[in-house]
């Protein structure tokens, strides 16, 4: 397993040699364009934080930046313990080299299984991508996530079922605890506002995927209200998802920020947190169960702090919880087992 260092300030670029010699190429843009995403949303998190009606200065967020032995890096950037964000992570990687046939598996599952019986050696690869999620404190404010990616994988010259391919992959998803239409309509809203400019088919496809990819199994119910989610992407050309890509990563300030302001000082009791801590059980259970990323990140032999930020700061379990049919516990749970349409 490769274990990565520590650097004191995060280079200009995480390409090097033939990866960025080319300033224009997909691999060189795309990074540029996940830094610039986490700067911007790093800032206006700081600045919600720093405007909470409490008075006090911003919290800063925490920056880590690594590298890998084997190529690549990342970005680590982590506010915690704030009045209006319990915990909120914005990272970024560039990571590149070569994978296990198990993580080429996790990565590539439709691919894999496509390859039969045949039994793919070490895999080239190139992977980088921006990721955030985003817990705040009051119950009334949802979490969110999103999560925007690039890959490449090379066909090593010795093994079959990993033949050169590159594809795209991402999402912005909503976690409340408690059902605010307003809310849900707003984010859904701006989701289907970008997917419409490149394919009217785009937001009914990417919501029912985002549906059914946060599907917590044992629970018969999903994580939250979902938005949208889709992966694999690669039957456009590459400018054209490359921009598509950029502008759903643009698409999360203005999906999020305007309910952060509406609901960060609404009033709550302990019942509300409580339940809200329920919740986000059911976060945690969902990323170390199922999520995509957590496994490939595993598999790699990624940065375990990065790899595991997504989870709350605090969760809860409780032995065969069941909220009152008709309460406002009770509408969210219901949402979730029954996906809806909200716009």
């Amino acid at each position: 397993m490769e274990r990565e260092t520590p650097e004191l300030v995060a280079p200009a670029t995480f390409l090097r040699g033939e990866e960025g010699a080319s300033p224009e190429s997909v691999r060189a843009r795309f990074e540029r364009m996940i830094r610039r995403v986490q700067a911007e949303v790093c800032a206006e998190l700081e600045a919600v934080e720093g405007g909470a009606s409490d008075g006090g200065g911003a919290a800063l967020f925490r920056e880590d930046a690594w590298t890998r032995p084997g190529g690549g890096g990342g970005i680590s950037r982590v506010l915690q313990g704030g009045r209006v964000f319990e915990k909120a992570a914005v990272n970024v990687s560039v990571v590149y080299g070569v994978m296990p046939p198990e993580a080429y598996r996790a990565a590539r599952p439709e691919a894999a299984a496509a390859a039969g019986g045949e039994k793919a050696g070490p895999v080239p690869f190139f992977a980088a991508g921006v990721s955030s999620v985003i817990h705040p404190v009051n119950p009334f404010a949802p979490t969110m996530h999103f999560n925007y990616r690039y890959f490449e994988t090379e066909a090593p010259k010795d093994a079959p079922g990993a033949p050169r391919q590159w594809w795209f992959g991402g999402g912005t998803d909503l976690t409340p605890s408690y059902i605010i239409e307003e809310d849900i309509k707003h984010f859904h809203s701006v989701q289907k506002q970008t997917c419409d400019k490149f394919d009217p088919s785009f937001y009914p496809r990417f919501k029912k995927w985002c549906d059914d990819y946060f599907y917590i199994k044992h629970r018969g119910e999903r994580r939250g209200v979902g938005g949208i989610f889709f992966d694999d992407l690669s039957d456009y050309d590459q400018k054209t998802l490359l921009q598509f890509a950029t502008e759903c990563a643009d698409s999360v300030l203005p999906a999020y920020i305007p309910i952060i302001e509406r609901r960060k000082d609404i009033p709550f009791t302990e019942e509300h947190k409580a339940w809200q801590q329920l919740r986000r059980g059911r976060y945690v259970e969902f990323n170390l169960v199922y999520d995509r990323g957590t496994t490939f990140g595993l598999k790699t032999g990624g940065r375990i702090e990065s790899i595991l930020v997504s989870l709350p700061l605090t969760a809860r379990w409780e032995y065969d919880h069941k909220p009152e049919v008709g309460s406002e516990e009770w509408k969210l749970l219901d949402t979730c087992i029954n996906p809806k349409e909200w716009i």
